[in-house]
């Protein structure tokens, strides 16, 4: 037994002062073993990681837009129906505002003629001048009733006048009837006193004939200015009844320049709306016949023709070609969660990786990442999408390096929301437990301010 193990010692020695490499490699029976180290520095490591600070944050998708809506493509479309008959531009050509796009013909008979123009505005001119004839037919009208008038109130004073003195004339006669009367009383009474006298001898019958003629000289009289006044009371009546009839006359007369200056005037308004109706049609022949060219609204890039051949047939609305304006504010509009919008609000900063160009991202620090882009949120919708997300504009940071200029529209966007800086270790705890982020509302402008200052 004691043999056994000095030879082992033997050979143990013999090998190890042979120095093979082989025997090195496999026995490390007098190596120091350095994991309890390894494992103190980890654990070490972990708890100092665990309260560094890390920026909570938020992702979403989105893609390059416009701010404006004036600057986001637009679709030109064509208001008239029409055909094609020659193209002034090709797909992916600049324009200026009011260059030509294309010109189309037109498609309906009732526009065909080319001289619909003139003969509409020959048309206008007649029915102005119908319309002033019947202007002139009125104006003749109210002239020819004031002459009327005049010439009736000149009538009627003298009918007037004519009626006082027939009425002084009828006064006259029957004073003069009145002294008649008494005059044939008094021959009456002196008649039959006489007839007495005669009767009794007194006077002759020479005396008595004489008498007995005064008397009927004096009904004769009397018969005589009772006919003179009753002829006056007539003539009177009669100049009575002729101003009512010259009241009547002149009144027909002036009621029928007063119809025909009513119809001029109606006459006149229809004309006048006849006018004013070919007007119209003139205005819209003409706004028609520029409406055959089709002229970019802004400058812009020419994309997405709809139609391509000579001769082709558009319909009113028809989308002719698309154009992307070419200078636009660009934004970012992003869909955020529906639990996520809570902590999203206007001002609030935003990291951008826009696509196709390199960046390198620690979420978690921002300072540390490189390629990223600084926006700001401009809007956050009320209203939910069609994709059951909300809608976020985020504009460039002012502050941050200026945006790519090789961005365009549609480009893909993927948005860091920075939210409250807090330690990993409470960061991987809310994380376990699915507790959301902390609430953040991002300091204005004066807050932060008055913040250094302190």
């Amino acid at each position: 037994m004691v043999n056994n193990k000095f030879i082992s010692t033997v050979i143990e020695d013999e090998v190890e002062s042979a120095n093979l490499s082989s025997y090195h490699s496999i026995y490390n029976i007098k190596k120091k073993n350095r994991v309890k180290k390894w494992m103190w520095g980890s654990l070490v490591t972990l708890i100092v990681v665990l309260f560094l600070p890390w920026t909570q944050n938020i992702r979403a998708k989105g893609a390059v837009t416009a701010l404006r809506q004036e600057d986001r493509p637009q679709e030109l479309n064509t208001v008239l129906a029409g055909r094609v008959i020659k193209w002034y531009i090709k797909e992916g050509d600049f324009v200026k505002k009011g260059d030509t796009i294309l010109q189309i013909g037109e498609v309906k008979t009732d526009y065909f003629d080319p001289e619909l123009l003139n003969r509409t505005k020959k048309q206008i001119d007649a029915k102005q001048i119908a319309v002033e004839g019947y202007s002139n037919k009125a104006a003749t009208a109210v002239s020819q009733m004031k002459a009327l008038e005049e010439a009736r109130n000149l009538k009627l004073d003298q009918l007037d006048i004519k009626l006082r003195q027939q009425n002084l004339k009828v006064i006259s006669d029957s004073i003069d009837l009145a002294a008649v009367l008494n005059e044939l009383a008094i021959t009456k009474r002196q008649i039959d006193a006489a007839k007495n006298m005669l009767d009794s001898g007194v006077i002759s019958l020479v005396d008595f004939e004489r008498r007995k003629v005064s008397y009927q000289n004096a009904i004769a009289k009397k018969i005589s200015a009772e006919n003179k006044f009753l002829q006056a009371k007539q003539e009177l009546s009669a100049i009575r009844i002729e101003k009512n009839g010259t009241i009547q006359e002149y009144t027909d007369k002036i009621s029928k320049a007063q119809g025909e200056q009513f119809s001029s005037i109606s006459n006149m308004a229809t004309g006048e709306a006849d006018v004013a109706k070919l007007q119209n049609a003139y205005s819209n022949y003409d706004i028609r016949n520029k409406l055959y060219y089709i002229t970019a609204p802004q400058d812009g890039q020419i994309t997405k023709a709809r139609k391509a051949g000579l001769g082709e047939m558009v319909k009113e609305g028809d989308m002719i070609v698309e154009i992307v304006p070419d200078k636009i504010r660009y934004a970012v509009e992003l869909f955020a969660e529906p639990m996520d919008l809570p902590l999203l609000s206007k001002g609030q900063k935003i990291r951008f990786i826009f696509d196709g160009f390199p960046a390198i991202v620690f979420s978690g620090w921002p300072a540390a990442s490189y390629g990223t882009f600084g926006g700001v949120i401009a809007a956050v919708e009320t209203s939910v999408s069609s994709n059951g997300k909300f809608r976020l504009l985020v504009v460039e940071d002012p502050n941050e390096k200026q945006w790519p200029r090789q961005l365009r529209m549609g480009g893909g966007a993927s948005g860091i929301a920075l939210l409250k800086d807090v330690p990993i270790g409470y960061e991987l705890w809310r994380n376990i437990n699915g507790f959301p982020p902390e609430y953040y509302k991002p300091v204005k402008g004066e807050e932060l301010k008055a913040s250094k200052e302190k």
